[in-house]
């Protein structure tokens, strides 16, 4: 288990840096003065000048690359002061700390993902096994077409009609509004209600139908056969032996579904107004503030990254005859 936590760990590291080398020089390479964006219309060339000297793009772009790198484990020096590690440098548009600015947001697009990730995980493998164990009744063809219509729906499309039913019709909930969890736990959850549902019913959908699936091929197996030959009872041999080994694929999912999940909070930020992480990444593009579309590129890799090794150590919890080596 060790060896195999230092090999992804080290992998992680390997990655971090081509993709950091990767974004870097192809951001570098468009034919754009980033001095000029931040200087504005009554930009003098004494003003373009300093700048350019304050951001560091006077100098070469391999010097450039080595002092983003470097910056990344020893941090910064800036003329507005020094930027400690992990330093991903400073905004053109705002001179803040880019890494300031995704601590800042991150508490926010954590609580979409995880938030969103745990309804959606509850509720799709619970009406996925429910189908299972009814298979062939109406409960069964009721899950699976509702998974099927849900599927068709998207984020953007489905949070202005919840919108519209809870909130601005009936007044039940109240417009999606982050708070802090520490603050009031209570707020917290009410306040990214909405968010969580409109996510979650995506995937839902698509994990109601994964979970069948796997479920009713797992009761096919001959271990699950023998259990009930021994007389072993139904509902035991349903959640002892079949849904134990169900799960293995559906964790293979959702490790490649992380990506997708991100996405996906990026898109409810903006469905509910809500300043998260996938917010600034869009309006630094917009901006063309570069420092700040790297830094939250290289922060989306490694969350990806370090959920994936999650995800990978999970397979030995769940199913004893995997071994991490």
């Amino acid at each position: 288990m060790l060896q195999f936590l230092i090999r992804r760990l080290i992998g992680a590291v390997v990655i971090l840096f081509l993709i950091g080398a990767f974004t870097f020089f192809l951001f570098y390479t468009v034919p754009q003065d980033f001095a000029a964006l931040s200087c504005g219309k009554t930009c003098t060339p004494e003003n373009l000048a300093v700048i350019r000297e304050n951001l560091g793009l006077d100098k070469p772009i391999t010097t450039q690359f080595w002092e983003f790198m470097s910056g990344i484990v020893a941090g910064r020096d800036f003329s507005t002061g020094h930027c400690a590690a992990p330093c991903l440098g400073q905004s053109f548009d705002t001179n803040e700390f880019v890494w300031d600015s995704i601590i800042d947001r991150f508490p926010l697009t954590l609580s979409l993902t995880v938030g969103g990730l745990v309804i959606f995980l509850v509720l799709g493998l619970g009406s996925g096994m429910l189908a299972a164990w009814k298979r062939g009744t109406v409960v069964d063809k009721l899950v699976s077409g509702a998974s099927i219509v849900l599927s068709s729906f998207q984020i953007y499309l489905l949070g202005p009609i919840i919108l519209g039913i809870f909130v601005y019709s009936s007044g039940i909930l109240e417009f999606p509004k982050y708070h802090e969890f520490t603050d009031n736990p209570a707020d917290w959850a009410m306040g990214l209600l909405i968010p969580w549902v409109v996510m979650a019913t995506i995937f839902t959908a698509q994990y109601t139908r994964m979970s069948r699936s796997t479920m009713i091929e797992q009761l096919q197996e001959e271990h699950v056969r023998t259990a009930r030959a021994k007389g072993m009872r139904q509902r035991y041999v349903f959640f002892r032996y079949a849904w134990r080994g169900s799960l293995i694929p559906i964790v293979t999912i959702l490790g490649m579904d992380l990506s997708a999940l991100l996405s996906g909070a990026v898109v409810t930020e903006f469905t509910f107004d809500l300043a998260g992480i996938g917010r600034l990444a869009v309006d630094s593009s917009l901006t063309k503030d570069l420092p700040v579309t790297m830094g939250v590129m290289l922060f989306g890799a490694f969350f990806i990254l370090l959920l994936n090794i999650l995800v990978d150590l999970a397979y030995a919890y769940i199913d004893p005859r995997v071994r991490l080596s």
